[in-house]
């Protein structure tokens, strides 16, 4: 298993991330509703608002799991973070830095996996908007448009954070 590498600008997302306001807090309907949408529409089983942490990935939403953590040097979420672009895993068993991961080795038993990156104003990826499925599939240039387009979503809802605590 590879453990993800960490961003060039780790401390400043980690600051970024903090600043939000938004671990550790209580499910939000605004946010279950997209997982809910992303489940349906992408037809997977898993969808997930994940947020990377220091040493932890966060879901802030998640339809189709009982979870509410994973450790982040397993994390798929903590790969997809490292670039700007969607990350689309066909199939985990054939890709050698997930093949022997707990996660596919074990329960969710992970086969597909995208992420888009949520970029925040400042640039940072903080986390994903990411599908999860126990079957092997691919993406059509399509949907990898529309998943993008649904963290920018999640990104609008994420940035409004500080402002419903003030």
């Amino acid at each position: 298993m590879q453990a993800p590498a960490q961003p060039d600008n780790e401390a400043l997302r980690i600051e970024t991330l903090r600043q939000f306001l938004i671990l550790d807090t209580p499910p939000e309907t605004r946010f279950d509703n997209l997982t809910k949408a992303a489940a349906s529409f992408f037809r997977v089983q898993i969808a997930v608002v994940s947020l990377v942490d220091v040493n932890r990935q966060w879901f802030k939403s998640i339809c189709g799991l009982d979870a509410t953590e994973t450790p982040r040097d397993i994390s798929f979420c903590g790969h997809a973070i490292l670039h700007n672009e969607v990350m689309v895993i066909p199939d985990a068993l054939k890709d050698e830095r997930f093949a022997d991961n707990p996660l596919v080795t074990g329960e969710p038993k992970i086969r597909f996996y995208a992420g888009a990156p949520l970029t925040v104003n400042n640039g940072v990826n903080i986390g994903t908007l990411c599908l999860i499925d126990r079957n092997p599939r691919q993406m059509s240039a399509e949907e990898i448009e529309m998943l993008a387009d649904m963290a920018k979503v999640v990104v609008g809802e994420i940035e409004k954070m500080p402002e419903i605590l003030n």
